[in-house]
């Protein structure tokens, strides 16, 4: 397991002030032992948290022309038709995934292809399981036309603790199954629209992996 570089600034700046608060606890309350410990302990707590948070772990990931593969580690939060207005303006199938602190936050193509649309919507932080979160939250829209003409549609969105989302595609690139199109830091959620009746392999609060788990088919 490594660590992801878009935590190399957040793991410095956080050991910077553990650092600095250690040397004031050990300075102000040098003869409080308890609190001294207190400090300590939950010093480390911070670190392993934050450390974690970031983290890249090694995987075999799976992968087909046909297949829809999850873009994010979490649990499924919704599988339904709902109206899909910003792009295709018309009826979509949609799986949402939440992540949660815990979760590794990195994001995958779920498909390969061409990137035919990207747009960043700076937005609100609403929880990443409120259902107006896809359309007011501060997000991310990336379209890729797969081989077969078919078009995907994936949002990345911020939550509640999610402060920046990270993107690493634009339009005309072409993406391969897998790889990371984005980061999305503490906490958040990932929307993916399908044409209806495509067949879907999950079930509601399923836990998937990212890049692992088959989200669905396309015909």
């Amino acid at each position: 397991m490594t660590i992801h570089k878009e935590g190399y600034t957040t793991i410095a700046l956080s050991l910077l002030f553990i650092f600095v608060l250690n040397a004031i606890i050990d300075y102000r309350f040098a003869d409080v032992t308890w609190l001294r410990w207190a400090v300590y302990v939950a010093s480390f707590a911070l670190f392993v948290i934050v450390l974690q948070f970031f983290r890249n772990p090694s995987r075999s990931f799976v992968t087909g022309n046909n297949l829809v593969i999850c873009p994010a580690d979490g649990k499924v939060v919704v599988i339904e038709e709902t109206q899909e207005n910003e792009y295709f303006k018309d009826k979509r199938l949609q799986v949402s995934i939440f992540m949660s602190p815990v979760n590794v936050h990195i994001n995958r193509n779920p498909i390969a292809g061409v990137v035919k649309f990207f747009k960043y919507h700076p937005g609100k932080y609403l929880a990443a399981w409120n259902p107006k979160s896809s359309t007011e939250n501060e997000r991310t829209t990336v379209v890729v036309e797969h081989a077969n003409g078919t078009p995907v549609l994936f949002r990345q969105i911020a939550g509640a603790l999610a402060r920046r989302i990270v993107w690493y595609v634009k339009e005309g690139d072409i993406v391969e199954q897998t790889k990371e199109f984005g980061f999305i830091k503490f906490g958040s959620r990932v929307d993916i629209f399908l044409p209806v009746g495509t067949k879907v392999n999950l079930e509601l609060n399923q836990v998937v992996k990212g890049g692992i788990t088959v989200l669905a088919e396309l015909a």
